[in-house]
């Protein structure tokens, strides 16, 4: 469903991201981590069309996303951490919104509207500003957002950073009800918890990807009771092989 052919960027002299190769299956919930400052998010800015590499290809559903930037990006939904909505404009008003940026009209644009009020209980706040909503709510309003278009490929952006650990939850219910229907994600988190929900994890560290597998095999890999632990100790590793 996504596919990164030697994925490289750099500004000025320096190599944000060195050669980066991955392949992210259909159904999949694929974790990208890694430390602050060590490529993840340009990484996953060039894996989702919101920033051109220096070299190498991104693929999303066989489409690249240098040549067909529109029709791949039709596939796609976007979640940031810092939500993209408009404060001074109501719930039903920011989804109308959203339904119209993704060209839905009619009847279509309607009944996907209807059927994210419905998936997420936005009911009783369809006439309150986004701007004044509670937190899980406007969580809740983001994801639907993202989400109108029905897309194939969903890229969540550390998208429960600052909420609470009920709030959090709610949201990973949501997210593995896309996933029995075939949504793929894709994901940054710092939350190590959030990440054993991944079915396969890259680490990005120094701009490379130095490790690469299943939560439970990155644990084995490293003899480590917790993933905090697997990732230090890949990258200690790393260090050592590879020192500055």
């Amino acid at each position: 469903m996504i596919q990164v052919e030697g994925l490289t960027k750099r500004f000025g002299s320096f190599t944000a991201v060195d050669n980066i190769n991955l392949q992210i299956r259909a159904g999949e919930i694929f974790g990208l981590l890694g430390p602050n400052g060590a490529g993840k998010s340009t990484t996953f800015k060039m894996m989702c069309g919101l920033l051109s590499p220096t070299s190498g290809k991104a693929y999303v559903n066989g489409l690249d996303l240098a040549e067909a930037p529109g029709e791949a990006r039709g596939h796609i939904g976007y979640m940031a951490q810092k939500f993209s909505l408009y404060d001074n404009l109501d719930v039903r008003q920011n989804l109308d919104f959203f339904a119209g940026i993704y060209n839905l009209s009619g009847k279509t644009r309607a009944d996907a509207i209807d059927q994210m009020v419905d998936i997420f209980a936005l009911s009783p706040y369809l006439k309150e500003n986004a701007g004044i909503l509670p937190l899980g709510f406007k969580q809740r309003l983001a994801l639907s957002c993202a989400l109108m278009h029905r897309p194939y490929i969903h890229f969540l952006d550390e998208p429960t950073s600052g909420v609470d650990p009920i709030t959090r939850q709610e949201f990973w219910n949501h997210i593995r009800g896309l996933v029995t229907k075939g949504v793929t994600i894709m994901i940054t988190t710092h939350f190590m918890d959030e990440a054993e929900y991944c079915d396969r994890i890259a680490l990005i560290y120094r701009g490379k990807l130095i490790a690469e597998a299943a939560p439970a095999v990155l644990k084995q890999q490293a003899n480590a009771p917790t993933l905090e632990e697997a990732f230090i100790h890949h990258i200690e590793e790393y260090d050592a092989k590879n020192p500055l």
